[in-house]
């Protein structure tokens, strides 16, 4: 059973068996994903293509995919380098546990390896990251992440060559101004009010550790280590969520677009009466 704090101090408790359940009846097929994809990019004008990823219990079923490239023997990275790959050069990539780098909490957060002692006991990130071995090992301990044991591979891939069919998770980066578009758009059908976690360093578990074990739609504020070894830019969020999610949530933005709520926001002075702007939406 996996266990979470959300950002109003509450536990979650789900299991990856009830949320595979949960979602099976509803995943839209890898074209419609695709599909809303290109109408996101298209939207809010993204920087780098949405992609999604899989998790295999069979690794071999995952090198079976098309295109996937996978990294050289001897060769380590982070996850977000290997995000980056994705979302930037429009690779398809597969990973194992050894192509992770050694002694990371990488291979943990998605559910390839148990947590390395020296992580789970706050050892590694003590007078790094916190000032005491317990507030590192509390991080830990609160951080969202897929149980071990049960996968041997994970694959991502950008969501427009519709290989990953379908994907367990749909990401993109984006600005603040682009991502509250697509949040309206998850809400202009059926409102829901979202709560997301904020991990701090390791945010990664906030995004696919989250959304990963879940299923729920999870936005992340990048930390250090995806800025600095990722190249994540300093306006970029990322969002993670369910294909449905994210297919509801394009759809719910042509919705908006169509009431002229679009993206770049048309400026309108900060020294103007707003009821003439105002008065093209509202009666």
């Amino acid at each position: 059973m996996q266990s979470s704090l959300n950002n109003m101090g509450e536990r979650e408790m789900t299991t990856l068996d009830e949320a595979d359940t949960n979602q099976a009846d509803k995943v839209p097929p890898a074209e419609e994903i695709k599909a809303a994809a290109e109408g996101l990019v298209d939207l809010i004008k993204l920087r780098t293509f949405p992609f999604g990823m899989k998790l295999f219990e069979d690794s071999d079923e995952m090198l079976a995919i098309k295109g996937l490239r996978t990294p050289s023997d001897g060769k380590f990275f982070t996850t977000c380098q290997l995000v980056t790959q994705v979302r930037t050069a429009g690779f398809t990539l597969g990973i194992v546990q050894d192509n992770l780098r050694p002694g990371s909490s990488c291979g943990a957060n998605i559910g390839l390896e148990a947590i390395p002692d020296d992580v789970g006991s706050g050892e590694k990130m003590n007078g790094v990251w916190f000032g005491n071995q317990e507030a590192a090992a509390e991080h830990q301990k609160q951080m969202p992440r897929v149980k071990s044991g049960r996968y041997s591979g994970l694959a991502a891939s950008p969501l427009r060559s519709a290989r990953l069919d379908p994907p367990d998770i749909c990401l993109f980066y984006a600005s603040p101004g682009q991502m509250i578009l697509f949040i309206n758009g998850l809400q202009y059908h059926n409102y829901k009010r979202y709560d997301f976690t904020l991990t701090g360093e390791s945010a990664c578990a906030d995004s696919w550790g989250r959304a990963l074990s879940t299923r729920q739609t999870s936005l992340a504020l990048p930390c250090y280590a995806e800025r600095r070894y990722g190249g994540v830019a300093d306006d970029e969020l990322l969002m993670a969520c369910p294909p449905d999610e994210f297919v509801k949530g394009v759809e719910g933005m042509r919705h908006l677009a169509k009431n002229g709520l679009r993206y770049p926001y048309p400026p309108y002075s900060a020294f103007a009466d707003p009821a003439d702007g105002m008065s093209k939406s509202y009666n």
